[in-house]
């Protein structure tokens, strides 16, 4: 089933669905260590990342929202994926009924302000999407790249907690 997934322009980048033939570059970027450091602690295998793979397209069909893969409108190369998840985390505070945002980047694309970017635009469909309301992320406290563009795209510590046995911080961007 294709569905209707908005495609997000930028200066730089174009934001899309992902598609079956992305997946190489998606399992690629999530065997990466460098990548993985902060997001789940471990290189993935082909298997977790085809799972992960499957469960930000599901997103789309199943919420009407969901992750998009990012790739430079320069050569089209896949730099990372960013957008909105709800995965029922058992976390304190709850991020029940708050629009969760991440984001990840492929290491040669670190560092090149296409997160930033990238969430921005996230961000700005969201706001029409959800209507104008808190969003939310988690990040690893010594992820000090993704904190950046948390407080680049306006978003504010708001508590420090576990989640699956980590500390993590919690941040909020309110409209």
């Amino acid at each position: 089933m294709i569905l209707d997934i908005p495609v997000l322009e930028t200066e730089r980048l174009i934001l899309r669905g992902h598609r079956a033939e992305d997946f190489a570059d998606y399992a690629r970027m999530w065997s990466d260590p460098d990548v993985t450091r902060f997001v789940g602690g471990h290189p993935q295998t082909e298997e977790e990342s085809w799972a992960r793979f499957l469960r930000v397209s599901g997103h789309w069909t199943l919420l009407g929202h969901g992750f998009w893969s990012v790739h430079e409108k320069a050569g089209g190369a896949r730099v990372g994926e960013t957008g909105f998840l709800s995965v029922k985390r058992e976390i304190v505070p709850s991020l029940d009924g708050i629009p969760e945002v991440g984001w990840s980047f492929d290491k040669p694309a670190q560092g090149k302000g296409y997160a930033t970017e990238a969430v921005r635009a996230a961000l700005a469909w969201g706001e029409r999407h959800f209507g104008k309301v808190r969003f939310a992320c988690i990040i690893a406290p010594e992820n000090a790249a993704s904190l950046n563009v948390a407080a680049k795209t306006g978003f504010k510590e708001v508590a420090r907690t576990v989640y699956k046995g980590e500390p993590i911080l919690m941040l909020y961007r309110d409209p």
